[in-house]
């Protein structure tokens, strides 16, 4: 091992066993925050919908559109947000996409017609792709390694915080104004944090592991002094000896070539695959959830289009708890079981969860305890396994040079099964019911289980470098 290698072994280790400090919650909290909004956005379009399609009168087809354009944007800022973030850095990505959600979400709530709607609901999937390989990145190469599961967990839980809020902001909105233009009012909601958000990113350091990857050593000396002051002094000892490098050398075999290469073909399939399905369960469901509801349970109740959407959101709201405590539990249990464990164990609960509500429908049931009972075994299964697990797993097993590109890579394959599924489900609702829903979101569910058992790679009990390291056995 070189002298420069050496070094950044070194500093690499300072970083992984650093204690938490408050720049490290920082650091995780801004991040987080792009889930948030990713979590809020999806919802709300969810509550929003038949006040949209009431005001503009669109046909379903125009429906699937407009619910599946912040997916179709997101497979599109996964995809180059992910290359974006590995050769410019994390911080800049972090600003730049931040910029267009907190542009596109003001434009959306001042739409005329259901065109620019439209496309500028693409433009914050574009926004929010970007943000889930950088985030997921960011979170990893920043956090002491005895805490790096449990943050990134923490990450992407806020997906469920945004959702939450986004079913109290909505269901207060539709009590308050007894109009289609509710919707409006809904979606602007999401500048003010987007703004913040924005602000408070632009002082964030750049991640020292892309610094030293990039050969900029001497940079990812002060920002590890940021984190840990009292060993100034020795850290910059030890960038300075690890001097300066070209960074054409760390440009070979980059990119997307490198993600179906032997070594990293495995990896590929399990992130990717897995998120794949996943996704269209989650969101497919998740976007879909009023609806859903209002066919199973609320299909009587009330004569006004507004009466029937309260009480939507409010079921949705009531069930979307358990997202957020299913994303706890897997706080709590991804460290102590690994990512594969948990991801495999919440695949099958989703699947349960699923026939649960088919044998509702089935037999004829009219018992809302066991819609409600169907929908919170799905939500905490989903989040306290794969909704957690495939936003940690390219962050574990990809090396820095291709973390947000494998990551990106994921999401937006992720995202691409998500914006089929939720295309097409106001077509199938309409021709074939909600039954016939409820079995592909089942069927989902378990070839994402099939993948995770058949490719699972541990990464529990590794650093982030022996994980993403393909020279070293990992299985």
């Amino acid at each position: 091992m070189t002298s420069h290698d050496n070094s950044q072994k070194q500093l690499t280790e300072l970083l992984d066993n650093a204690p938490m400090r408050r720049i490290h919650y920082r650091i995780w909290l801004l991040s987080a925050g792009g889930t948030i909004l990713d979590g809020f956005t999806i919802f709300t379009i969810g509550i929003a919908l038949p006040l949209i399609i009431t005001q503009f009168q669109i046909d379903p087809f125009f429906t699937g559109m407009i619910a599946s354009a912040i997916v179709l944007g997101a497979v599109v800022g996964s995809y180059s947000g992910g290359v974006l973030a590995d050769r410019i850095g994390r911080r800049k990505v972090f600003v730049y996409d931040m910029m267009l959600i907190t542009f596109a979400v003001a434009a959306v709530s001042v739409s005329p017609d259901p065109y620019l709607l439209l496309l500028f609901q693409f433009f914050v999937g574009i926004g929010i792709g970007m943000d889930f390989p950088t985030a997921s990145a960011y979170v990893s190469e920043f956090m002491p390694a005895v805490k790096r599961s449990r943050m990134l967990a923490a990450t992407i839980a806020f997906q469920a915080v945004g959702m939450v809020l986004a079913s109290i902001i909505g269901f207060t909105i539709l009590e308050r104004i007894d109009s289609v233009e509710a919707w409006r009012y809904m979606v602007a909601v999401t500048f003010i944090p987007a703004l913040i958000i924005l602000v408070l990113r632009s002082f964030l350091p750049e991640s020292a592991r892309w610094l030293m990857m990039k050969g900029r050593n001497i940079e990812a000396g002060e920002v590890i002094s940021k984190i840990l002051p009292e060993k100034a002094g020795e850290i910059m000892k030890l960038a300075e000896s690890a001097g300066s490098t070209d960074d054409k050398i760390n440009e070979s075999r980059s990119g997307y070539e490198i993600l179906f290469s032997k070594p990293y073909l495995k990896r590929t399939v399990l992130t990717a695959g897995g998120w794949f399905f996943m996704d269209i369960a989650t969101y497919g469901i998740g976007l879909f959830t009023p609806v859903i509801l209002t066919a199973l349970a609320f299909s009587e109740a009330g004569e006004g289009l507004i009466s029937r959407d309260i009480l939507s959101a409010e079921g949705a709201g009531i069930i979307d708890i358990f997202l957020l405590a299913g994303f706890l539990l897997g706080i709590w249990l991804i460290p102590r079981f690994g990512p594969v464990k948990m991801q495999a164990f919440g695949f099958a609960g989703m699947v349960i969860g699923m026939l649960v509500l088919v044998l509702h429908e089935v037999i004829g049931g009219t018992s809302n305890i066991i819609v409600f009972a169907g929908f919170i075994l799905f939500n905490i299964t989903m989040n306290m396994g794969p909704n957690s697990t495939t936003f940690m797993l390219p962050a574990e097993l990809y090396p820095t040079k291709l973390r947000a590109t494998g990551g990106g890579f994921a999401a937006s394959f992720a995202k691409i099964g998500a914006s089929i599924g939720i295309f097409f489900l106001p077509g199938v609702k309409a021709a074939l019911g909600i039954t016939t829903i409820l079995l592909i979101m089942a069927g989902c569910a378990l070839v994402g289980f099939l993948i995770t058992i058949i490719f699972g790679i541990r990464t529990k009990g590794k650093s982030l470098e022996e994980a993403s390291d393909y020279h070293t056995p990992v299985n």
